[in-house]
């Protein structure tokens, strides 16, 4: 199989890319990314050597580049979306530009090159926010809270659409909160970790009762693989970890894994708009898939803060900016060659 995976380069998309490289030997991966502040090329390094793995530096936005990608893959996995809460109440736009405007495009593009499958990646958030009491299934109405939640939602909508008005061999998956190697260290847990390595405060949103159900990113990659490989056509799955925890909670457990007492929280005020609790139900997942959340929660925190021990020029580069311009360097540096005038290509043509 032929995949074309978009926003390859972030966080889940680059751990997927690595999956999929692993355990199906014969499949050929292509990532596009635009490489914006969270995507990096570092993330994709232990398999830049792979003759099974190109990258195309480019926008999902840009319909001609994606009709020309999409007409030679098997399959598309949508991974590349704006993100942060925080940034989409600052600016919406962007996330309206690149969520929604970005998955209609591919959606175009797979149904011009005659019904290319597409599995798209969205959010719990999109359900909005839960009392104490019960769980978001496939069934939960929409009620999205953030601009970047009514964002995904828009877009689930149209990968919905897709399905009923044009037949389009789509599939979609909302998941609960990733944790694991390469993600951005303005996420909780990896901000959390990397200001503790730095001796730095930690801040901590409100009255840290907010609640959260965490899942390790392995275990949500094998679930989309699982889904693009066989979930039923139109349909949706969601992936969650049954590990639920307060911010405060999640708090003191990183404050202690770490030889640090409470004296290092500062707490801050809330975010507009912050959702109170997610939690998913992966039952459906679980039946029809053979699924389940293998990571538990403890075991996933401590590979995680690993890792970012481990990882420190990864994470240091990423906070003072200058992944950003070794990227730029590694392109001038003829690690790539151009297509079409104005998209990077690294390891092999297309």
């Amino acid at each position: 199989m032929r995949i074309l995976i978009t926003g390859g380069a972030g966080f889940i998309g680059s751990n997927y890319v690595q999956y999929v490289l692993n355990q199906h030997p014969t499949d050929e991966v292509v990532v596009l990314d635009k490489l914006t502040y969270a995507g990096n090329l570092e993330n994709l390094s232990p398999v830049e050597r792979n003759p099974r793995y190109h990258f195309v530096q480019g926008d999902v936005c840009d319909a001609t580049l994606v009709d020309r990608l999409v007409k030679r893959m098997d399959a598309v996995v949508h991974f590349a979306a704006e993100s942060h809460v925080d940034r989409s109440i600052q600016d919406p736009s962007s996330f309206v530009r690149t969520n929604v405007l970005g998955t209609q495009v591919l959606l175009d593009a797979c149904r011009k090159a005659g019904g290319i499958r597409l599995h798209h990646i969205s959010t719990d958030e999109v359900y909005g926010s839960l009392g104490t009491d019960g769980a978001f299934t496939e069934l939960t109405s929409y009620d999205p809270r953030s601009p970047y939640s009514a964002s995904k939602a828009g877009s689930d909508f149209l990968v919905r659409a897709a399905w009923h008005t044009h037949g389009l061999p789509v599939t979609i998956s909302n998941c609960s909160n990733n944790y694991g190697p390469y993600q951005f260290p303005e996420k909780f847990i990896p901000l959390f970790v990397t200001n503790l390595l730095k001796n730095k405060k930690v801040p901590l949103y409100g009255d840290g009762m907010n609640i959260r159900d965490w899942i390790y990113v392995e275990d949500h990659c094998k679930g989309v693989d699982l889904v693009l490989r066989k979930g039923k056509l139109g349909e949706t799955y969601c992936f969650g970890g049954r590990s639920e925890r307060t911010n405060a909670e999640l708090t003191r457990l990183i404050l202690f894994e770490m030889g640090f007492g409470k004296e290092m929280v500062e707490m801050v005020k809330d975010r507009p708009g912050h959702d109170r609790r997610y939690a998913i139900d992966p039952t459906k997942a679980e039946t029809e898939l053979g699924w389940k959340p293998e990571t538990p929660f403890l075991y996933g925190l401590r590979k995680t803060i690993d890792w970012y021990r481990q990882n420190e020029d990864w994470w240091r580069n990423i906070k003072s900016g200058e992944y950003l311009a070794s990227d730029e360097q590694r392109y001038e540096a003829g690690e790539s060659f151009v297509v079409s005038g104005k998209s990077s290509v690294a390891r092999g043509s297309l």
